[in-house]
């Protein structure tokens, strides 16, 4: 759940830090008062892209951050690592957002660094918004598809079909692609042939490679390495040599000891110094030996590295790519052996993965004709306590020519809003309002599949009022008992029936307009007078008694 918002800079809103509860928060103010800046603050930490132009009027940069508590951080967690993220501490993941009028943006996740593409893909997983424009979405059949299979829990068996069905166009795909294939003359099979057998004489590893790439760059530069080193094994050890010097001084050294017993750990550090220098004379004077290339083995060098280079020009620049172009040659020099035996077996996997996946097919659909009945019957009684008293609501399994993405059927929502009238494909018959309803409707029946904590419904109440509007905030209340909801109304019976309220207002002064945003819960007075203005005169006395009279209820 969202536990804290702290917003900086954006749009007209200076700075305010927000505490948030479990349950149902509403949100109200004037129109135009400015509630979208904490739609706005929430998208912001989803990933959304936006414009420098949210920052506010002479500020620099505007920032959001927030902190999330998961009572099991498991699967959040899930989605860190894979990102590359640090991991919640004590169920807490923390997210902030600035973006700066001249500098780059910059966002971390619990402390670190992230991208705007860790964002978003943790966003699918805290948060899910409802806008006005969300019914709409109801329009789709894929999405009304999608709907069915969460409510009918056939997760799994659509995977299972998806699965099955790639394999099966996979063969078919790869039976197009051989049958389109011309027979390689005796010319090109022999080519690939010669191909083949320069890339299978290279061990072909990244590590056999980088070894090969250092010895050729060693050989390359081998006399002026072996020149190197036999200077410095000389000015060790040679005439007028280190090793010379050292020796005239340490015997000078011992007689200094002689002299001054006390002197004798400098002697002896002398001579292990001599013994150091002869040391690295020696090991100069092994890796000179080294360096010393055999003609037959520089040649053998130079051929392999030679052979590599040519292949990484043809084939590609990396060891897996030259690996992917032998496997290509393997399988086509395979396949000319014996075309019309490969048609033939791949006839057979094709047929195969045909039935497996029908057989799928079959299975989805069934769960998916009784999820039908079952949505049917729940999302219309749903949708009757939201004024449609003689509505009809149904879901219509819709059967394809052939197989599919998503299996051999679709799906079809149908609805009636008034007695009497044939039920018709929801674009066809629903008006804003309607589809609005319809689309809370649903949700409350999928609300407990869900498992997205956040759900945020931006005016999805719009269009609808009096008697109706209380059964919203009801649907609203019962959601939020398995989901923290947040809600953007102009309903006060929808706002009367949150456990948390969130009042939105626009000051103007002479020189700037600022918005800020107060929680009131705490105050029943703040409450009612809110209520009041929302249901049209925050001092007359009607208003006050009907505002006390829902927040009685």
């Amino acid at each position: 759940m969202l536990q804290s918002l702290r917003i900086r800079n954006l749009a007209l809103l200076e700075e305010v830090a927000l505490d948030f509860e479990a349950g149902f928060t509403a949100v109200t103010g004037e129109t135009g008062a400015g509630k979208s800046i904490l739609l706005g603050a929430l998208s912001l930490l989803a990933g959304e892209r936006v414009e420098k132009t949210i920052i506010r009027q002479g500020a620099a940069a505007c920032e959001v951050e927030a902190a999330l508590y998961f009572e099991s951080s498991k699967r959040i967690d899930a989605v860190l690592a894979e990102l590359e993220l640090p991991a919640c501490e004590d169920g807490l993941l923390i997210l902030k957002r600035s973006v700066p009028r001249e500098k780059a943006p910059k966002i971390t996740v619990n402390g670190s660094l992230a991208t705007l593409a860790a964002l978003q893909r943790l966003g699918e997983h805290w948060i899910d918004f409802h806008g006005p424009s969300e019914p709409r979405r109801l329009l789709k059949e894929a999405w009304q598809l999608e709907l069915l299979d969460l409510f009918g829990r056939a997760t799994e068996a659509r995977a299972n079909y998806q699965e099955a069905y790639r394999a099966w166009r996979g063969a078919v795909a790869e039976r197009e692609r051989i049958a389109s294939e011309t027979k390689l003359s005796p010319d090109q099979i022999e080519f690939l042939q010669a191909q083949l057998a320069r890339i299978e004489a290279l061990e072909l590893t990244d590590e056999a490679i980088e070894t090969l790439e250092r010895d050729f760059a060693r050989m390359s530069s081998a006399q002026e390495l072996i020149g190197l080193t036999q200077t410095l094994e000389n000015g060790l050890t040679g005439e007028a040599s280190v090793q010379t010097t050292l020796a005239a001084l340490l015997r000078e050294a011992r007689q200094v000891e002689a002299l001054d017993e006390a002197s004798k750990s400098l002697a002896d550090r002398l001579a292990a110094v001599a013994v150091e220098v002869n040391d690295l004379a020696a090991e100069f004077g092994a890796l000179s030996q080294q360096l010393q290339f055999d003609p037959e083995q520089a040649q053998a060098l130079t051929e392999r590295m030679n052979t590599w280079l040519e292949l990484k020009r043809k084939h590609g620049s990396d060891v897996a790519a030259v690996l992917t172009a032998r496997d290509d040659m393997r399988r086509r020099l395979e396949v000319q052996g014996d075309i019309e035996g490969a048609l033939v077996r791949l006839d057979k996997q094709i047929a195969d993965a045909e039935r497996t996946a029908k057989k799928q097919a079959q299975t989805l659909r069934a769960l998916r004709e009784k999820a039908a009945r079952e949505l049917a019957k729940i999302a219309a009684k749903s949708i009757a306590q939201l004024g449609f008293k003689r509505a009809d609501f149904s879901v219509r399994i819709v059967p394809l020519a052939e197989l599919g993405a998503t299996g051999d059927c679709g799906a079809e929502f149908l609805f009636s809003p008034n007695a009497g009238e044939p039920p018709l494909p929801l674009n066809r018959v629903a008006s804003s309002g309607e589809l609005a309803r319809v689309m809370l409707a649903l949700k409350t029946v999928l609300a407990d599949l869900d498992a997205v904590p956040l759900l945020v419904f931006d005016e999805v109440d719009a269009n609808v009022g009096g008697e109706i509007g209380r059964v919203v905030g009801e649907k609203m209340a019962a959601i939020a008992r398995s989901h923290q909801v947040l809600c953007v109304t102009h309903l006060p019976q929808v706002a009367a029936q949150a456990t948390c309220h969130l009042v939105v207002r626009k000051d103007q002064a002479k020189d700037r307009t600022v918005v800020s945003i107060e929680p009131i819960q705490a105050s029943r007075g703040a409450r009612v007078s809110e209520l009041a203005r929302m249901l049209g005169d925050s001092k007359a006395k009607s208003a006050l008694a009907h505002a006390e009279e829902l927040l009685g209820r």
